[in-house]
């Protein structure tokens, strides 16, 4: 591309503050790109979170606040697809079952905790649900 005699290279894509562009601007590529940050950053605090000594409130904390905030960046823009929502729900669903742990079942064997159970214990509001209800807020918001 020229402008003035200078000539600019044009680029596929490229990453600003933390979300990827793209010429086709493809929203399943920028969530598939943040589970995968999300992944990440479960991988590096995998450890603390299993830590016993720590309270599961703080656990909770660093899992909104390390992991959450790097899958959640910029939602307010993505349409889901069930398959979106239901990646978002598996990786909240492995941080929350490292925090809280397995539970000792009825015939006194360790089992993992269930959605609903996990759901109990967390007692926050779901991140589907939360992204759904920011899309909802931002449509209205445009339409106005």
């Amino acid at each position: 591309m020229k402008n003035d005699n200078r000539s600019f290279d044009m680029l596929e894509e490229f990453k600003y503050l933390g979300t990827n562009s793209t010429n086709q601007n493809s929203i399943q590529q920028e969530i598939k790109s943040r589970l995968k940050s999300g992944n990440a950053s479960y991988h590096l605090v995998q450890n603390i979170l299993s830590f016993s000594l720590l309270i599961k409130n703080l656990k909770i904390k660093i899992f909104r606040t390390i992991i959450l905030s790097v899958v959640l960046y910029g939602r307010e823009t993505w349409p889901l697809t069930l398959r979106e929502e239901c990646r978002l729900r598996v990786l909240e669903n492995r941080v929350l079952r490292r925090i809280f742990g397995p539970k000792r079942g009825e015939n006194g064997e360790w089992r993992r905790l269930h959605y609903e159970e996990l759901n109990d214990l967390y007692c926050l509001p779901n991140k589907v649900w939360l992204i759904k209800s920011k899309m909802r807020w931002a449509g209205h918001v445009v339409h106005i």
